[in-house]
């Protein structure tokens, strides 16, 4: 059986989905800035930035809970 009851349905679906690509970009691209500015200021600094993306990257790819101090 058909998930979509019909091609309207489908349509609208696929609306959808491209107004969430739009939207992941735009905050992608408004999260990046964030960071560069961050970095630029001498909040954080790259190597820190890669070291704690490694660290939960680690901690999703082993489905671990995250530390809570």
């Amino acid at each position: 059986m058909n998930s979509f009851s019909t091609s309207m349905d489908l349509v609208e679906f696929i609306g959808k989905l491209g107004d969430l690509k739009d939207e992941h970009y735009h905050m992608t691209l408004a999260f990046s800035a964030m960071i560069e500015l961050m970095i630029d200021k001498g909040l954080i600094s790259r190597q820190e930035l890669e070291r704690k993306t490694a660290e939960l990257d680690q901690l999703m790819t082993t489905g671990s809970t995250y530390p809570m101090a």
